[in-house]
């Protein structure tokens, strides 16, 4: 038999419970993943164990500052703590859930939500601002609302800067692409040009969803018994990142697996997903429906438990896979769009399945909710996660950051001009050149070289 290629890659066998409780002095990548010491010291005293690679991968995505806003969550927390009762007159759902929820009057509501997509953006601009997009509006679809309206707010570097031009125009023909393709207007938004968002742009998308209150649902993971599904399209090796090093042994740069770190949107799947959804909470097939965005499988497994009565099982080689050599801890973390996850009673299921082949949606049934209070995940029959949900979910490390107000800031309010080391002018030259400059800053100018690129007119039948 021929040696095996150099470059053939073997796949590891899975790092199961049994392992870490026999191998307790394993070393793990976690400052790879982007844990801490003492964070990673902290998941071993929740397990009572070194964790294995699985659930290493769901702790550390988890964990991380885009899923737990761990530095910022001391101040997120104020608008709650804040929050007045003339405020909540008309809320219907406030922060934890999926989307926020207002009451407009006459039994309708509007669902909301704001999400950034700054880093992906920078990365691949087009993919990263389209599913930016995508990930809005399945989340607005997870509440049960039919998604009306996008809106975005840019913040792009130095309009002279040599790569500015790649960020910019992928990032608008991302939004404007996937919006379009759903039939979803573009109502409203806002760009500025600053050198201070070099290399870090910010893109915020908003999106909207109109439904009637009774049709408001939640994301939970209730009653005994009741079946986990995961359909829409298949899991890829799309949004990994660093995942792909918990599939080698030696970590070294010929190790891993190299996955794209961004996801790839296909606004056409995710428009079927939208109806299939709809029809699928119209004739109350399901107890609820979380979207897979980031951390993938990780997130939808670990909050629709956490926020359930019970706990979870999952058979992960029930999955779908795009790419039949993803590892476990691949296809644990992977951010494949166009994914929903839902909870179906038994008795419902086939009706379930009939309303996803009607379009044409493929499906998996990937477990069931229990009564342990854990969220046990198998794999090739072993058993390689099993943990609280909550604390992968909900009670992740929190920080507060050493702050300082800014002294130079009440100067700046007093006087910008002086603030600005600057002076004001008598001579009529300098004057007609400040006035000059300032008309012919791209932050004054028309933008409708961006709005044009949006359909604002789709569905104003």
């Amino acid at each position: 038999m021929p040696a095996a290629s150099a470059h053939t890659r073997t796949e590891p066998r899975p790092d199961t419970i049994a392992d870490a409780i026999a191998t307790p002095e394993r070393e793990q990548p976690f400052e790879a993943l982007g844990l801490k010491a003492d964070e990673y010291a902290q998941i071993r005293e929740i397990l009572g164990r070194r964790p294995t690679s699985g659930e290493l991968a769901m702790y550390s995505v988890m964990w991380s500052e885009h899923c737990s806003y761990k530095s910022s969550k001391i101040y997120l927390r104020q608008f709650g703590k804040k929050v007045t009762d003339q405020m909540k007159e008309r809320l219907l759902v406030g922060m934890g859930e999926n989307a926020g929820g207002v009451d407009i009057g006459e039994g309708w509501a509007v669902t909301f939500k704001v999400e950034s997509h700054n880093h992906p953006s920078y990365i691949e601009p087009f993919q990263g601002a389209a599913t930016g997009v995508g990930g809005i509006i399945r989340d607005i679809i997870s509440m049960g609302a039919r998604p009306v309206a996008v809106m975005d707010q840019l913040r792009f570097g130095d309009i002279n800067h040599p790569d500015t031009a790649r960020v910019v125009h992928g990032a608008v023909a991302g939004i404007s692409s996937y919006a379009n393709c759903l039939g979803l207007p573009n109502i409203g938004g806002e760009t500025v040009f600053d050198g201070v968002y070099q290399a870090n742009p910010l893109v915020n998308v908003l999106g909207v969803g109109v439904l009637r209150h009774e049709d408001l649902h939640t994301a939970n993971a209730s009653g005994l018994g009741n079946k986990v599904v995961l359909f829409g399209a298949r899991t890829g090796g799309d949004g990994i990142g660093g995942a792909s090093i918990l599939a080698s042994d030696s970590f070294d740069e010929g190790g891993p697996t190299k996955r794209p770190a961004v996801q790839v949107g296909d606004p056409f799947a995710e428009k079927v997903l939208i109806e299939c959804c709809l029809e699928m909470f119209q004739n109350e097939l399901v107890e609820g429906i979380q979207d897979l965005g980031a951390a993938g499988i990780s997130c939808a497994t670990s909050e629709l438990a956490a926020n359930g009565d019970g706990g979870m099982f999952i058979e992960l080689d029930s999955v779908l896979l795009r790419d039949p050599s993803l590892t476990a801890e691949e296809i644990l973390m992977s951010e494949s769009q166009e994914r929903m996850m839902a909870i179906v009673k038994p008795e419902k299921l086939d009706a379930f399945l009939a309303v996803a082949k009607k379009w044409d949606v493929e499906t998996s049934v990937l477990g069931e909710v229990t009564d342990t209070d854990r969220l046990i995940i198998n794999w090739r029959g072993e058993e390689i996660v099993n943990v609280d949900p909550s604390t992968v979910a909900v009670d992740g490390p929190v920080y507060d950051r050493p702050v300082a107000y800014p002294s130079w800031i009440d100067a700046l309010q007093a006087s910008s001009v002086n603030a600005s080391g600057l002076t004001r002018s008598d001579s009529g030259d300098e004057l007609r050149a400040q006035v000059l400059a300032v008309a012919g800053s791209p932050n004054q100018a028309s933008p409708e070289w961006i709005t044009n690129q949006y359909d604002c007119y789709v569905m104003g039948n």
